[in-house]
């Protein structure tokens, strides 16, 4: 991973050592939180380092020209945000598995220059291969993919500001490959989702107070159809853990239709007015709608469209993944039972950024690399926009490279820790 890591920033390094090359370019000044971006000539203060300041700035370039600059920084600086927002993610769910496991602070530490996303995930991913070893234990795990939606208002809002051939209030923004879902206050025809804590008579998410139907795991004070404790169970009294389906006072997770209370959303068939959220068709406009597949931007330019990519992708909402966990342990019941509760409890989250975020971060760190190789093309164009924008483009650079860098990290160590926590490796 650190290899990968440094052919990223060498890359990026090349463009700014040929820009810090011309003569009297590049004077630095320190930013608030860390690092430095280049001075602009002529006295003209430092690059802007926010989005309100890349929109203000003004280079005394062609219009065209300068909507370039703009949305190829933006991109930068969302691509940054971005990364650092993905490590914390990583680093959080890694380090709740690698500590429930009984993972110390010094094994969470990095070491050798690593990232704090990949130290928690090899910690954690090295404590369920000893547990597991520890139990001999046979680990299956089956995963569901979690639900991610997208905010096509948060496209439609970049794309009106970062391109000024796009008019706000007129942007074409569409819903490919998956479901649009949003507000709705008409009829909605499809599925309709209730805010979590609700009265539910539908497939529910989460935690079920009630019966649930199928995909139990958990305390069921009814009759319990599937296995208590492991063993088969045909509608009698689980004092224990009760697998498949309860018939009353459940308290535990479930996948199929739920009576009761859900901690999570719950979906039920939509039969009229939705007084939460429609997936499917409504007959008036969505209110802020999402969708679970593309969301397709207008025509705009490249650089634009790698920018609100990035912001989309870094807005994205992901429910965690549905998963079941069956651990069979012949050497140390205890620990098998250990590793199974803390998987159940802990994969979700990991899953939720391997399966539900993975591509979409794929998709914008990709999109941000066109931008910013736009921004190059700017500069290579004449000897003015090189020295105007010429220091700028070389810090977005390096922090585009660096940021793609550290995502590729995080990406492969909760990939990784995903493995071993399967038992499709180690």
């Amino acid at each position: 991973m650190r290899r990968e890591r440094s052919r990223f920033v060498n890359g990026a390094l090349t463009t700014v050592i040929v820009l810090a090359a011309m003569p009297g370019l590049i004077e630095c000044k320190q930013l608030p939180g860390g690092g430095a971006m280049p001075s602009m000539p002529g006295g003209g203060g430092s690059c802007p380092s926010s989005a309100d300041d890349i929109a203000k700035a003004s280079w005394g370039l062609d219009a065209k020209v300068e909507g370039k600059v703009r949305a190829g920084l933006d991109a930068a600086l969302t691509m940054k945000d971005l990364a650092a927002k993905l490590e914390g993610d990583v680093t959080t769910a890694c380090t709740t598995l690698a500590k429930d496991l009984g993972a110390t602070d010094a094994d969470l530490a990095p070491k050798n220059g690593q990232q704090a996303s990949e130290a928690a995930c090899d910690a954690a991913g090295k404590l369920v291969i000893d547990m597991k070893a520890k139990a001999k234990a046979q680990l299956t795990v089956k995963a569901e993919p979690p639900r991610c939606e997208a905010s096509m208002d948060a496209m439609a809002d970049c794309a009106a500001h970062c391109d000024a051939t796009v008019k706000p209030g007129s942007v074409n923004v569409k819903c490919e490959g998956g479901k649009l879902s949003g507000g709705c206050d008409a009829e909605c025809k499809g599925t309709c989702s209730v805010e979590a804590g609700a009265s539910c008579t539908g497939s529910c998410s989460g935690e079920c107070s009630g019966s649930c139907e199928a995909g139990f795991s958990g305390k069921c004070g009814g009759k319990c159809d599937g296995k208590c404790d492991g063993k088969t169970s045909k509608g009698g009294s689980c004092s224990g853990t009760c697998e498949g389906k309860c018939s009353a006072s459940a308290s535990g997770s479930c996948t199929g239709k739920c009576e009761g209370s859900c901690s999570a959303s719950c979906d039920v068939e939509a039969k009229g007015k939705c007084s939460g959220t429609c997936t499917g068709e409504c007959s008036v406009q969505m209110k802020a709608p999402k969708c679970t597949g593309t969301v397709q931007p207008p025509e705009m330019s490249a650089e634009c469209k790698g920018s609100c990519n990035a912001k989309v992708s870094a807005k994205l909402e992901c429910q965690p993944a549905k998963v079941e966990v069956n651990v069979t342990a012949s050497a140390d019941a205890s620990a098998g039972a250990k590793l199974k509760t803390v998987l159940s409890k802990d994969l979700p989250e990991i899953f939720k950024i391997t399966l539900g975020l993975k591509s979409s971060v794929d998709g914008a760190v990709a999109g941000v690399k066109a931008s910013v190789e736009g921004l190059q093309s700017v500069v290579s164009s004449g000897a003015s926009a090189a020295l105007k924008v010429g220091p700028c483009v070389a810090a977005a650079v390096k922090a585009q490279a660096e940021a793609s860098a550290s995502i590729n990290v995080s990406v492969h160590a909760s990939v990784s820790a995903s493995a071993k926590a399967s038992g499709s490796a180690g």
